[in-house]
């Protein structure tokens, strides 16, 4: 071997330590960012927390009792509900953002699904504010989906995270939901229905 033979071949074993470091590196930095987005709750549910000025406590999952207030049908293979999340607790609590969604079969295995915050097809968007809840008060939030078939999962529960919370509820669904796709308004103490 001659010695511009060993020095292309030091170049080459350079440039292949340098981009192994640098994928090394990618992969360091992609896995830090999904740990800071779990840790920062974007997996679940969103913005929520104390109300640091008057010391309110975030109302948790087992603060809560979630159900469907109702169910709505309509056109065009739109299906959805109101959901309420009923403080069982004896002080205030309070919420503010919009809850997780997620869908699971009949053994509460969760499913392929994804959440959409905003208005639905049944009601506008209340916007994201913070509301208390006195003991035996309810919160609503109002869900939507399609269910035509297309790409379809069934749910058999539709689990709900509160806003803030890192666990959640199993409430009976028992539908075909399109895609996977749930809508969700934020919560506040009435999310009218439209029309």
């Amino acid at each position: 071997m001659t010695a511009r033979e060993t020095r292309g071949n030091t170049q080459g074993k350079e440039q292949l330590v340098t981009r192994l470091t640098a994928t090394r590196l990618v992969s360091v930095a992609a896995a830090a960012g999904i740990a800071l987005a779990a840790a920062s709750g974007t997996a679940g549910a969103a913005q929520g927390g104390p109300d640091t000025a008057s010391g309110t406590p975030t109302c948790g999952t087992s603060d809560l009792r979630i159900s469907f207030a109702e169910r709505l049908g309509g056109g065009m293979n739109h299906a959805g509900g109101t959901l309420e999340l009923k403080n069982t607790t004896q002080r205030t609590c309070a919420l503010r953002g919009y809850p997780g969604l997620g869908l699971a079969d009949s053994q509460r295995k969760a499913l392929p699904s994804h959440t959409v915050w905003g208005s639905t097809w049944y009601a506008d968007d209340p916007g994201n504010k913070l509301i208390y809840l006195k003991p035996g008060e309810a919160a609503q939030a109002n869900v939507a989906w399609t269910h035509s078939g297309t790409a379809a999962r069934k749910g058999t529960y539709l689990l709900v995270t509160p806003p803030a919370a890192r666990t959640h509820q199993a409430v009976p669904l028992d539908d075909l939901v399109d895609n996977g796709e749930l809508h969700v308004t934020a919560v506040a103490h009435k999310v009218p229905v439209r029309g």
